[in-house]
């Protein structure tokens, strides 16, 4: 299973990406929507906090833990509620307008590609629980030595954290601000 940096990294790093290669006028997406799409990558976890109250009710992590907060249901909830709150007028945060629409939007995606992690790196996922039990995981990191699984994550997210903190320092010049 993938760990938290590794939600929150990978969805940071995609979001600047389509920010600084997509996006015309940085105003319009500014780097609060990058924020929340990262913690917005922790959310089907949350079920894992869910599981320690259930525990005292008899129920195994295996019976909590990548159900109901990972499926495509989630993060299709919050596309709805980006259509449904097109209209809306913008929140204005400091001197950033943030509307509520793209908030939703990238909390869909954090959702999205928390999903798309834990299905393709480790274990699977049931992308249409509860209307079916059917298990979708490629489990990517199987191909390495059963030795090594301890130890991939760890790895895996120090990496992720590394090449994040230098495209970081390339593009915005973070030494300048220590």
């Amino acid at each position: 299973m993938p760990h938290a940096v590794t939600h929150v990294v990978v969805v940071i790093v995609l979001l600047e990406l389509f920010r600084h290669y997509f996006v015309r006028n940085k105003e319009t997406f500014p780097l609060h929507y990058i924020i929340i799409g990262g913690i917005a990558g922790l959310i089907p976890d949350l079920d894992i906090a869910v599981y320690y109250i259930l525990s005292y009710f008899g129920y195994t992590i295996s019976e909590v833990h990548r159900t109901f907060s990972h499926n495509l249901f989630v993060p299709a909830f919050f596309v709805i509620l980006a259509i449904a709150t097109y209209g809306f007028k913008s929140k204005m945060l400091g001197e950033r307008h943030l509307k509520l629409r793209n908030i939703f939007l990238v909390i869909a995606f954090g959702i999205f590609i928390h999903l798309f992690l834990d299905a393709s790196l480790i274990g699977n996922i049931m992308p249409f629980f509860p209307l079916s039990d059917y298990k979708f995981g490629l489990n990517l990191l199987s191909f390495f030595p059963s030795a090594w699984h301890e130890t991939i994550m760890p790895s895996l997210d120090a990496i992720i954290l590394i090449l994040w903190l230098i495209s970081l320092e390339v593009r915005h010049k973070i030494s300048r601000y220590i």
